[in-house]
Formats: C-alpha cells, structure tokens, sequence
C-alpha cells in the first residue's frame, strides 16, 4: 500500500486564494497589516521570517519589518510591542521564536494584545481554546486540524497521539483534538514505553524536535502520520519520522517540507485576517 500524502502546499494554497480574493474586495479601507518581530540573526530564524513576509505580500496583506539586534533587551523590545499594541493600523504582531535566552519569552508574549496575537500563544488565546471557546488558535495545530479536514481524515472518537509537549505545538495540539472529541495522549521526555503509545494510536503528531525517536516498526496501516519536525542532515531537509520508510505502511502521511510547514503560514495569515475584523468589531 502506498499512504495518503497530505499535502499542506495544495491545501494552504486554496486557503491563500481564498484570503487573496477577500482581500482584493477591500477597496474603501487598508488591507490588514502585520508586523513580523525578528531578534538576532539566528538562520533558521530568517528563512521562517522571510517565507512569513513574502506570504503576505502575495495576497495583498501588508507585512512591517522589524529586525532587531541580538543584544535588544526585553524593556526594549517590550517598549516596540507596546507602540504596535495602540497602533490602530496594525492587525497582527508576531515576535518570531526563539528568541535570545536573554529575553524573557513569557514577558514578550504575554505583552502582546490578545485580539492582535496572531500566533495564538498569549495565555487569553490559549485559555480560549481549552475552555472550547477559541479565538485566535496557535497556528500549527491549527493548521494541522484543517489539513485533516481537507482531505477528510476524521478526528472525533480517535485515538491522537501527540509526541512532543512545547507551548507552541504539543499542549496546543492536544487541545486542538480535543475540541475535536478525539481520545488524546501527550507524550514527553519523561514517558514511559513511548512503543506501546505510538502502536496504540490513530493519529500520531510527532512534533519531539529529534529526528529517529520513532522506530517505523511501531506503526501499522490504518494510521495517519503528522511530522511537525523539520531538520536539516547533509543539505537535505527531513522530519522527525523516516518518511520512506513510512510511506508504504500506514494509511496518510505528511511530506517534510511540504506538510505542515506551509499550514503553519496559511494559518498564520487566517488569524490575521480575523484580527483585522476584530479589532473593528
């Protein structure tokens, strides 16, 4: 048997359409604007900030650089938060992570005004989605929810494991299958016989940031694959699961790059869009 490949570029492509025409219907008002924070000159850094800004651009969003030093301190960047928070021109702010260990991660986001976190990681946005009322949703497990849809893989009544618990993917995911009324399991560094999880699963996200910690032996036919993880080995890009030996033995899988990443940004660009109407409600 050959897997299901789901594809995030078709997908996140028909999103941007769809947002590119709702935008070119704005004749008598600015389109929404977008300021992309970026501290220090880390690579992979760069890449996601450039991929993010040029998406923008492509559907007549108006993207704002803001490249900063790497020793910017936290009261610096705060007091640049703080002018695009009373801006009423700007719809959505995003302070690309990580950020330098210097800064206090937590205190920049928390900074950020919750009807303009596009990211959906503020703790009112968060909040939202596990008491099942979401606003702007934390745009890879988002994204991954409506990659799913897109190609209709049902999520309620499964079994979803999630291999990985960060703030940004993992807890939100969860979250995210929940709402869905799917059976989840987190799984962590701390876990216990992970094989057993994994085999158990119908769904398995694998968003762990290694690459190889699953055995393509743990999985069977009837399961959906979701790799968050992206890597870079001898000038070639992966995930955090073999793809080619997964490919041929479970039922739908996501390519890297090519899956989830693309997802992340149309996501990206969807709460961007809501922000813009909620700040004018």
């Amino acid at each position: 048997m050959t897997a299901l490949l789901l594809d995030g570029q078709k997908v996140a492509q028909a999103i941007k359409l769809n947002l590119t025409q709702k935008i070119a219907q704005l004749t008598q008002v600015k389109p929404p604007e977008l300021v992309v924070i970026l501290v220090g000159e880390d690579t992979a850094s760069q890449i996601y900030v450039k991929n993010k800004r040029k998406s923008c651009h492509d559907i007549g969003m108006v993207s704002h650089a803001v490249d900063l030093p790497f020793h910017t301190s936290t009261a610096e960047l705060l007091t640049i938060i703080d002018a695009h928070n009373t801006n009423p021109a700007i719809s959505g702010i995003l302070v690309q992570l990580p950020l330098p260990a210097h800064i206090n991660s937590s205190e920049i986001i928390e900074r950020i005004a919750p009807l303009k976190d596009v990211d959906g990681f503020h703790p009112y946005n968060l909040g939202r989605l596990a008491q099942r009322h979401p606003l702007l949703r934390p745009c890879t497990p988002f994204g991954i929810m409506q990659l799913l849809e897109a190609y209709g893989q049902p999520v309620t009544g499964r079994h979803a494991v999630v291999v990985g618990a960060s703030n940004i993917v993992g807890r939100p995911m969860a979250l995210e299958f929940l709402l869905a009324g799917a059976t989840v399991t987190v799984c962590h560094r701390l876990t216990h016989d992970l094989k057993q999880h994994i085999k158990a699963a119908d769904i398995v996200v694998s968003a762990a940031g290694a690459f190889n910690i699953l055995n393509p032996q743990w999985f069977n036919a009837h399961q959906i694959v979701i790799d968050v993880g992206i890597h870079r080995t001898n000038n070639t890009l992966h995930g955090d699961i073999d793809f080619h030996a997964l490919k041929n033995r479970v039922s739908a899988i996501t390519p890297v790059p090519g899956g989830v990443g693309p997802m992340t940004i149309a996501t990206l660009l969807q709460n961007t869009w809501q922000a813009y109407h909620l700040l004018k409600a």
